[in-house]
C-alpha cells in the first residue's frame, strides 16, 4: 500500500483550533492555507511572552477562520472579529527565540484577555525579522519557521496513533482522536512510527526532510473539544516512547521545507518516504 496524505492541518493562531482542509499551499516556513500560514499569529503576556495551552487549555476552543490572508477569530461568547493583521510592531519571545510581531489591535486584545482571564495582546509574525531553524538539527539549510515550538511542519503517521490507541484500550482508555497532537501532515500506509527512521517525504515537487523527534507535552493531555485534562497520553507514551536524550516522550516527527516552496499539497497525494537506513 502506497503511503499517501490522509490529514492537513493548519493553525493559524499557535495554540487556537486548527483548520483541517484538503488543499494547502507549501511556504518556505511551513503550510498556509487561504493566504494565512501556520503558526503566523501568536498570543503573548504584558512582557511579550507566547501563551499556549500549556498555560490556558482554553485556548484549544477559540475558533480561527482563514480568508485571503486575514484571519476571523471565534472567541466562546464574543463576536467574530477580524483582528489588525499591521499595527505597531512589539518584542515577543518564544521559548528562547527573541522575535518581533505586528500588534493587532485592543479589539482583538480586550476580547482574548476577557476570556483568559489575563491580560493578553494578539500579534502577528514580523517578516523584516526571519526566525531561522535550530541548525543543530536542521544543519545548513538554513529553514525558516514562524510562531511553532521550533520547526515549521510536523508529520505523523496514522497507524502511530492507531497503534497508541490499542494500548490505551489495554489500560481501558478511549482512543484518542489526531487533534490531541496537532499534526500538519498525517501520512497513511505507513508503520506504526516509521516517521521516527524517515530522512524526507517527497509528494510531487514538495519535500518535507524530517529532523527531530517531536518531544510532547501537556496539550497532549487537553481535550481539544472540551478543553479538559487528564493524564493520557503522556502516561502510556512514557511507558514505550521516552527519549532520554530529549527528556521526553516523542511522537511524531519535526520536518522543514527542503524543497517545492510555492507548490501545493493535497489530501489523497501519494508520500514517497525516504527511509535514513
Amino acid at each position: 500500500m502506497p503511503a499517501t496524505i490522509s490529514g492537513i492541518n493548519v493553525y493559524p493562531v499557535k495554540s487556537c483550533r486548527g483548520i483541517a482542509t484538503d488543499r494547502v499551499d507549501v511556504t518556505p516556513q511551513g503550510l498556509a492555507v487561504r493566504g494565512v500560514r501556520d503558526r503566523e499569529w501568536l498570543i503573548v503576556d504584558t512582557q511579550g511572552k507566547f501563551v499556549t495551552q500549556r498555560e490556558q487549555p482554553r485556548l484549544a476552543l477559540v475558533g480561527v477562520e482563514a480568508r485571503a490572508g486575514d484571519i476571523t477569530l471565534r472567541i466562546p461568547d464574543h463576536a467574530p472579529l477580524t483582528p489588525k493583521a499591521d499595527g505597531d510592531v512589539r518584542d515577543v519571545t518564544v521559548w528562547r527565540a527573541r522575535l518581533r510581531g505586528h500588534d493587532a489591535g485592543d479589539e482583538a486584545a480586550s476580547a482574548l484577555s476577557s476570556y483568559l482571564g489575563t491580560d493578553v495582546r494578539l500579534v502577528r509574525f514580523d517578516d523584516t525579522r526571519p526566525r531561522q531553524v535550530n541548525p543543530d538539527y536542521a544543519g545548513t539549510s538554513k529553514a525558516t519557521t514562524l510562531y511553532a515550538d521550533g520547526y515549521p511542519v510536523l508529520v505523523i503517521s496514522q497507524a502511530s496513533l492507531d497503534d497508541l490507541n490499542g494500548r490505551l484500550a489495554q489500560r481501558g482508555v478511549a482512543k484518542l482522536p489526531m487533534d490531541r497532537f496537532r499534526p500538519n501532515i498525517v501520512v497513511g500506509g505507513l508503520d506504526a512510527y516509521d516517521e521516527d527512521h524517515l530522512e524526507s517525504i517527497t509528494i510531487g515537487e514538495v519535500v518535507l526532510k524530517l529532523v527531530k523527534p517531536c518531544t510532547r507535552c501537556e496539550v497532549t493531555t487537553t481535550d481539544q473539544q472540551t478543553a479538559r485534562r487528564s493524564h493520557e497520553p503522556l502516561h502510556t507514551l512514557s511507558t514505550y516512547r521516552r527519549d532520554d536524550r530529549l527528556a521526553g516522550v516523542t511522537f511524531g516527527m519535526n520536518a522543514i521545507v527542503a524543497g517545492g516552496a510555492g507548490a501545493s499539497l493535497a489530501l489523497g497525494d501519494r508520500a514517497n518516504a525516504k527511509f535514513r537506513f
